[in-house]
């Protein structure tokens, strides 16, 4: 894995906290979450006007990866329902490098070497104690049930658009489209919550949606690595996105103390590096 494809991700990653904080820090996360899904349709619709269609053999992980994507938000609006924010963000972001490291030997061969391996379980460890605080306070069985349901989700459709864009012919197509099939999500929630999102301020529309444009970068980002880095590796460097999202809000939100986000800031880092060196 090259300096720059590790840059990239970690790149996808910093964006990726950004979005989150964004959310995190709403009134009414579901609404906004729906304003996210907008952010990916309007630069996507966009962008498929003017690229080509990806291949014909990446249709059906397209809509797989839109249908394992409303599961995520599902299971995430109800683990959010049932734990706290620093206590379902963790355990759901923290089981997926092993998972989807897991499911690419599986399914698509990977095989990563043991040094591999190490720096992801570091990560793993250090997503843990970002949020220790709230953690040892005891996660409840729905909550618990619920974030490792949204780790399985992301860990889907994580090998599922690996191996998409790698058929694909044309990682920006691929991404447009992905963005686009956002429209559904949005529906969903127009639907569900009309009255909510009728009666959010501007600011709040154009935050939102700035969000989702932020949050579709930073998972183009990820597609385009994919095409070069090992599908576990990918998903591990881009899960240090908790890591950043624990600091921003140290700096930024006064929450937790330094020491033990500089604590796992280290430990990703040695992971990180890990992974890099051994690939």
């Amino acid at each position: 894995m090259t300096t720059g494809i590790v840059l990239i991700i970690l790149s996808a990653a910093l964006l990726h906290a950004t979005w989150n904080t964004i959310v995190k820090t709403a009134g009414d996360r579901t609404a906004t979450l729906g304003l996210v899904a907008l952010g990916h349709v309007i630069p996507g619709l966009v962008m498929v006007a003017v690229l080509p269609w990806p291949s014909a053999e990446s249709w059906p992980y397209l809509i797989t990866s839109t249908v394992i994507h409303f599961g995520y938000f599902y299971m995430l609006g109800q683990a959010y329902k049932h734990g706290d924010l620093s206590v379902v963000y963790p355990i759901a972001r923290g089981i997926v490098p092993a998972l989807v490291s897991l499911w690419a030997m599986l399914f698509v061969g990977e095989v990563l070497p043991a040094q591999a391996w190490f720096g992801i379980a570091l990560i793993a460890v250090a997503i843990q104690i970002s949020s220790w605080a709230a953690l040892r306070h005891g996660v409840g069985r729905a909550a618990l049930i619920f974030a490792l349901g949204t780790g399985v989700c992301i860990s889907g459709y994580s090998l599922v658009d690996g191996v998409g864009v790698r058929l694909s012919g044309d990682t920006l197509s691929y991404w447009a489209w992905h963005s686009v099939l956002h429209i559904f999500i949005t529906g969903f929630v127009a639907m569900r919550r009309r009255g909510a999102l009728l009666a959010l301020p501007r600011r709040t529309w154009m935050i939102g949606i700035l969000g989702g444009m932020v949050s579709m970068t930073a998972y183009g980002l990820v597609l385009y690595a994919k095409n070069f880095a090992p599908l576990g590796a990918v998903s591990a460097l881009r899960e240090t996105s908790v890591i950043f999202a624990a600091l921003i809000g140290f700096v930024f939100l006064g929450e937790g103390n330094w020491h033990r986000r500089l604590l796992a800031a280290v430990l990703m880092a040695g992971g990180v590096a890990l992974i890099g060196l051994s690939i």
